[in-house]
């Protein structure tokens, strides 16, 4: 149980960042008037603390043969965070944080059961089942219930 708590305790981390940086996108958003202007800051400062990171482990730059080997989907993890952060900073204000990220949750999670169902994008193949339904609706009750 010892080793599960600092992942459990990071992701729970990771969550509420999640939320301060829909928070503070939002507002970047009304102050600039613009939700892509708001959405390019975001990554562009996430560009430089991902810089720092790659410079702090001292990862090599992936060489030109290695990068060619590569399907061109698994580039497009950008334009998929790109929609998350322009969709973020237009509902956050109208729908609360809450509503929001339940919302979100649950896209993910529908999606997921969906992407393990069927072993989409090379995951392993994990069958939708009675508790993972279950879970599902739980989940949709929990939206439901914040959104009241």
């Amino acid at each position: 149980m010892l080793t599960l708590l600092v992942p459990i305790a990071l992701s729970v981390l990771a969550g509420a960042s999640i939320v301060v940086q829909q928070a503070l996108i939002a507002n970047l958003r009304l102050a600039l008037n613009s939700s892509a202007w708001a959405g390019f800051m975001s990554y562009f400062v996430g560009l430089l603390c991902m810089v720092v990171l790659a410079l702090a482990l001292r990862d090599p730059l992936p060489t030109a043969n290695v990068a060619a080997r590569i399907p061109w989907w698994a580039w497009s993890g950008g334009f998929f965070g790109a929609i998350f952060i322009a969709l973020a900073t237009i509902l956050v204000p109208h729908l609360g944080a809450a509503t929001f990220l339940a919302l979100l949750v649950t896209g993910q999670m529908l999606a997921a059961v969906a992407f393990d169902h069927f072993g989409w994008l090379g995951l392993a193949q994990r069958a939708l089942d009675g508790p993972r339904l279950i879970g599902v609706a739980m989940l949709i009750g929990g939206v439901i219930l914040i959104r009241r």
